[in-house]
C-alpha cells in the first residue's frame, strides 16, 4: 500500500514557448496521469530565464531538451537518471535519448518536394546554438542519394555572433541570388521557414512559383502567419513525449534499457500553399497530376485521366516516366497511400474508414497495396507514428 502512495518526481527541462514543446510535454503528462503517482516540475528557469533546476529540487529523473555544456553539467550534478529529447546533444554518457528520426524526416521532406517535380534543393539553417546540424546533413545525404545536388546557406559566420535583420536580409539575399529557380528549400524549423519567405516577400521573389518553402517541424502559430502559410514536417512530439516518460519511470525503476538512441519517425508533412506548385514545365503532365490530386478518393483509374485530358495511353505514360519515374497508375497509388499515412497518424479512423477516404474498394485492397509500399501493414503503422 506505501508503494501505491509513493509520489516520483520529474523535471521537465522544455521550453513551453512553442507549439511542439507543449507538445512533448502533453505526451509526458498523459503518461504520468495514467501510471502512478507523478510530480512534474515543468519549465524551471532560473533569474536569466534559463532553462535550469532549482538548488533545492530533489527529484528522482529528468526530461530535458539539453541545449548546452552548462546546462548538461547542471544536469548532471543531480546524478538522477535523464532522458534527452533533441538531437542537439545526442549520444551523451549517462543520458538517454529519445528524438526525432531525422534520416526518416529528411526523406520526407524529399519525397515531399520531388513529388512535386522539383529538380534543384537547397537547406537553410541559420547558424545557431538551438538546434543540430544533423537535420541538414541528412536532407543534404538524401537529395545527392536521389542523384541530386543541395545548397546550403552558409552566411560565413560563426554560431553566437548576433547578426542584425539587415545584414541577415543581405546575406539570405545572396544566396537565393545564386540559387536556379524554381527551387525548393528545405528550412530547420518554422521560425526560420517564416524568416525566409519573409525575406522572399521584401525581395519579390514568389513562393511558392520560385522558390517553395518546406519547414523542418511545425509550430503552428509561425506556420499560419507566414506569408504564405508553411508546409512543414509534423513531428510526433507528443509520442516523443510518452516514449521519453516510459524510459524515465524504468529507469528509475531499476530496469536496465538499451543505450541505443529511440528514434521516433515524423507523422507526415502538412501540406500547405509554401509548396502548393509542380514544378514541371510539362502542361499535360501537371494536369494530369491536379486531376489526380484532386479525384484519387473516388476510385479513379488512368482512364478517367484519359477523358479529362485527350492525350494517348502510352505519351501519357512516357511523359510520367519522363518526369515523375513512375506511371500515372503508380501516381494514383502514391497519393491514395499519402493520404492513408496522414490519416492513419492524425485521424481516429477505422482502417475500412481510411481505406475509403482514400479511394481503395475495401480495408483488404487497402492493406495489400499499405503493405506492399511500406513493409507493414497500416495497424502497425498506426501503432508505430501514434503513442502506445
Amino acid at each position: 500500500m506505501a508503494q501505491k502512495n509513493f509520489i516520483r518526481q520529474a523535471a521537465v527541462l522544455i521550453e513551453t514557448e512553442g507549439s511542439w514543446g507543449c507538445s512533448v510535454i502533453r505526451g509526458i503528462a498523459d503518461y504520468a496521469q495514467n501510471h502512478g503517482h507523478w510530480h512534474l516540475l515543468i519549465d524551471p528557469r532560473d533569474h536569466e530565464q534559463r532553462s535550469a533546476l532549482p538548488d533545492l529540487w530533489s527529484g528522482d529523473g529528468i526530461i530535458a531538451r539539453i541545449g548546452s555544456r552548462m546546462q548538461l553539467d547542471h544536469i548532471r550534478e543531480r546524478a538522477v537518471p535523464t532522458v534527452n529529447i533533441d538531437t542537439l546533444f545526442e549520444g551523451l554518457d549517462g543520458v538517454y535519448d529519445v528524438v526525432t528520426d531525422d534520416t526518416q524526416r529528411a526523406e520526407m521532406a524529399f519525397a515531399h518536394l520531388r513529388d512535386r517535380g522539383f529538380e534543384h534543393f537547397a537547406y537553410f539553417a541559420p547558424p545557431s546554438r538551438h538546434y543540430s546540424t544533423k537535420r541538414g546533413r541528412e536532407f543534404i545525404s538524401v537529395v545527392n542519394r536521389e542523384g541530386y545536388e543541395c545548397s546550403e546557406y552558409r552566411p560565413g559566420y560563426r554560431v553566437g555572433r548576433k547578426i542584425g535583420w539587415e545584414e541577415q536580409q543581405r546575406r539570405v539575399s545572396g544566396w537565393l541570388d545564386s540559387l536556379p529557380f524554381p527551387v525548393a528549400i528545405f528550412t530547420v524549423d518554422a521560425q526560420r521557414g517564416r524568416q525566409l519567405a519573409e525575406i522572399c516577400h521584401i525581395r519579390q521573389i514568389r513562393v511558392p512559383d520560385q522558390v517553395a518553402i518546406l519547414a523542418g517541424d511545425t509550430d503552428e502559430l509561425m506556420c499560419d502567419v507566414s506569408a504564405p502559410p508553411l508546409s512543414s514536417v509534423s513531428v510526433a512530439g507528443q509520442r516523443i513525449g510518452y516514449e521519453a516518460m516510459t524510459l524515465l519511470d524504468s529507469l528509475i525503476q531499476g530496469e536496465e534499457r538499451s543505450r541505443e538512441p529511440r528514434k521516433i519517425p515524423p507523422e507526415g508533412v502538412i501540406s500547405r500553399q509554401s509548396t502548393d506548385i509542380l514544378a514541371i514545365d510539362d502542361e499535360t503532365v501537371v494536369r494530369a497530376l491536379r486531376f489526380i490530386r484532386a479525384h484519387a478518393s473516388q476510385d479513379i483509374v488512368v482512364k478517367d485521366i484519359l477523358r479529362e485530358i485527350p492525350v494517348s495511353r502510352r505519351f501519357l505514360e512516357i511523359q510520367f516516366r519522363n518526369y515523375l519515374g513512375r506511371s500515372p497508375a503508380e501516381e494514383i497509388r502514391r497519393v491514395r497511400l499519402e493520404k492513408g499515412c496522414e490519416l492513419l497518424a492524425r485521424s481516429t479512423m477505422s482502417i475500412s474508414e481510411i481505406a475509403t477516404a482514400c479511394g481503395f474498394a475495401n480495408a483488404t485492397r487497402f492493406g495489400v497495396a499499405f503493405r506492399k509500399r511500406f513493409g507493414q501493414t497500416p495497424l502497425a503503422y498506426r501503432k508505430q507514428t501514434v503513442q502506445g
